[in-house]
């Protein structure tokens, strides 16, 4: 099958005050279409970044980004930001980004459902993640591990075809942390995450090492 997601000779730079800044320097990566890659690195190895670049919310300076082989640096701002909110979703490190925080959990997941036009069963998919009988309840009332599951949960209402997660893992305890691996080993769809969490790089199917500059 092919990859879902692949960069090729992707490079960024930044100007600055002091200088131009090189985040990433013809790097290539591709994301099959199934399993967990891991972008492994510690910080200021440019995963972070690399990760805004594969999910289209940055443009790379050059290089291309194909999404299930279809180029999408060209793209509109309209037309990359249409993927973004059907086919390609991205979980930030801090739990509360990932949701709307006055919402309840199912409604959370009808809105990230009513987003790509799609439908959803809210009780079998907290099933699914692990979070049963929580569907009445305020996102601040769930644990920073809880929180995390319910963003991958929103990911899965609007049928993304890939999912993109930066340290997802990083500010949560160990048992939040588990819970969360648990659930990205499980998730339907293909997995990338940028991450230097040993445990979440021992169960990726494929890794990618990166190396600060």
């Amino acid at each position: 099958m092919a990859d879902v997601l692949t960069a090729q000779d992707v490079h960024v730079t930044y100007r600055t005050p002091a200088g131009t800044v090189t985040a990433l320097s013809g790097v290539s990566v591709s994301v099959p279409s199934s399993g967990m890659t891991v972008l492994a690195g510690p910080s200021g190895s440019g995963k972070s970044t690399l990760l805004r670049v594969l999910s289209l919310v940055e443009k790379p300076t050059s290089g291309e980004v194909l999404l299930s082989g279809s180029p999408t640096v060209s793209l509109s701002a309209a037309r990359r930001r249409a993927l973004r909110r059907k086919d390609i979703a991205l979980v930030f490190q801090n739990p509360a980004d990932n949701l709307i925080g006055h919402l309840t959990v199912a409604d959370n997941l009808r809105a990230a459902a009513q987003a790509a036009g799609r439908p959803v069963d809210v009780e079998e998919l907290l099933e699914s993640l692990g979070l049963p009988g929580t569907s009445s309840w305020r996102v601040p009332a769930l644990s920073g591990g809880q929180q995390q599951r319910l963003a991958f949960g929103c990911a899965l209402a609007r049928g993304a075809s890939v999912v993109l997660a930066d340290e997802p893992t990083s500010q949560l305890d160990s048992a939040s942390a588990d819970l969360v691996l648990s659930t990205l080993v499980s998730l339907p769809v293909p997995v990338v995450v940028a991450s230097h969490d040993p445990r979440l790089i021992a169960l990726a199917a494929r890794t990618f090492p990166m190396v600060a500059a």
